[in-house]
């Protein structure tokens, strides 16, 4: 195997194979986040060309959305069982055939069919939870750090190829603007398949700071029976716990307040306002490239700083800025202050979030229970991108929507500093857990 002579050439110069499997997980999360934040820039185009009004074309970015994150918990079961190269190379394959699809649709239930259920199912497959299988896997120390990398990657794959994307939609056509991305997912699928490895013992190490004179750890084997039966009893198991409802129930309003909300609806919305739509694209770019440092930087705050503390600054200076946006002047000044702040917190809320998780229900399991978290996080998603839709659609304005989703970030902020306190569950184990 390619990985394991690359894995022995490596070690023998001080590199640690994990740093290989997480730039080839970053290459693909990026891109396949790419083709989830797309559709954002198709709205307009869309709408001229076919005649769907915002509430149509937003039902079907709900359903990407949705499945998204639903796909979740069973995507964790399904690389546990058949594994993460596997996995990855499906999930790019199906997404490229959405996008593929799509450039010949002349309907509506094929926008549903290629974008809604292809794209929600194929990214789904590759989401935040692989972020926390890999780093789980793959690291002992600096994990807080590899999960904010990995979740930088799938947060700003979703905005920075939007003013790209744009440039040619307004120039070439929307259909154009899709082949980058087609030749982008297949690329990163011959690096999966040339570059990816399961576990540090596959390659013959152990994970990136264990011990050397530690027990090694064989690779477990397979989980028997059927994987969809595993995530839903392992919700069961959670379900019983608050702390898990309260994390659900933030990270609901995370998604609501973030891809859901302003991944799928701030091009039109600034479009309202007399902003051109590449202008605006450049503006979710700039929180992009923000929002890849400042959760780079939380996953290194979730090594050293009380996660739930850390939430609560989040999410309650996220809803300051969602409730003010709508008052704003939509000049790019005033909106490249809003990208620098809002992007810095655009989801920097995962790595203390997978901290949580993995304190609270342990190692083995935090997987698959921050599969259900993040399911919750893209059905806040799916909710806020068909309630901007229909805002917009019956009120002739996407304020009302904001003024929701920042209010809703302010509850948030409450209950992620209730996790582990009395009457919030089990109390969270130290940071060294």
């Amino acid at each position: 195997m390619f990985a394991s002579t690359l894995a022995s050439a490596l070690s023998r110069r001080g590199v640690h194979y994990g740093w290989i499997v997480i730039a080839t997980t970053f290459f693909s999360s990026l891109v396949m986040a790419g083709a989830v934040g797309l559709p954002g820039a198709f709205i307009i185009p869309l709408s001229k060309e076919f005649g769907w009004d915002t509430a149509q074309i937003s039902s079907a970015m709900a359903v990407r959305l949705a499945l998204f994150g639903l796909m979740g918990p069973f995507s964790a079961a399904l690389i546990e069982k058949y594994g993460a190269r596997r996995v990855m190379v499906s999930a790019q394959a199906l997404v490229f055939a959405g996008l593929a699809g799509s450039l010949f649709m002349t309907s509506l239930w094929q926008l549903f069919l290629f974008w809604g259920l292809m794209i929600g199912f194929g990214t789904g497959l590759t989401a935040l939870v692989l972020a926390a299988i890999i780093s789980t896997r793959w690291f002992t120390e600096k994990r807080g750090l590899v999960v904010g990398i990995l979740t930088a990657a799938v947060a700003t794959g979703q905005l920075v190829f939007l003013p790209f994307a744009s440039m040619l939609i307004e120039t070439y056509g929307w259909r154009t603007a899709l082949v980058p991305s087609l030749i982008a997912i297949g690329l990163a699928a011959l690096v999966v398949l040339f570059l990816m490895a399961e576990r540090p013992s596959s390659v013959g190490l152990r994970a990136f700071g264990e011990k050397a004179d530690a027990p090694a750890q064989p690779a477990p084997a397979p989980p028997t029976g059927n994987p969809v039966m595993r995530a839903f009893r392992t919700l069961g198991e959670a379900a019983r716990n608050p702390p898990f409802w309260l994390l659900a129930g933030s990270f609901f309003i995370c998604g609501l307040s973030t891809n859901g909300l302003v991944q799928t609806h701030f091009i039109p919305f600034c479009v309202d306002y007399g902003l051109q739509a590449v202008a605006a694209a450049s503006v979710l770019a700039m929180m992009g490239v923000f929002d890849f440092f400042g959760t780079i930087a939380s996953g290194y705050l979730s090594d050293r700083v009380d996660s739930r503390k850390l939430l609560f600054w989040y999410y309650g200076l996220r809803g300051l800025s969602l409730l003010w946006l709508p008052f704003s002047t939509f000049t790019i000044y005033g909106l490249s202050i809003f990208a620098i702040f809002y992007g810095l917190d655009w989801i920097a809320t995962v790595p203390p979030t997978v901290k949580l998780a993995g304190s609270v229900f342990g190692r083995e399991k935090a997987g698959l229970v921050f599969g259900w978290i993040f399911a919750s996080h893209q059905l806040g998603a799916a909710l806020a991108a068909l309630g901007g839709g229909l805002s917009k659609t019956y009120l002739l304005t996407y304020a009302p929507a904001f003024w929701v989703a920042g209010a809703a970030c302010l509850l948030a902020a409450v209950f992620s500093l209730m996790v582990g306190r009395k009457g919030g569950g089990a109390q969270v184990a130290p940071a060294a857990a």
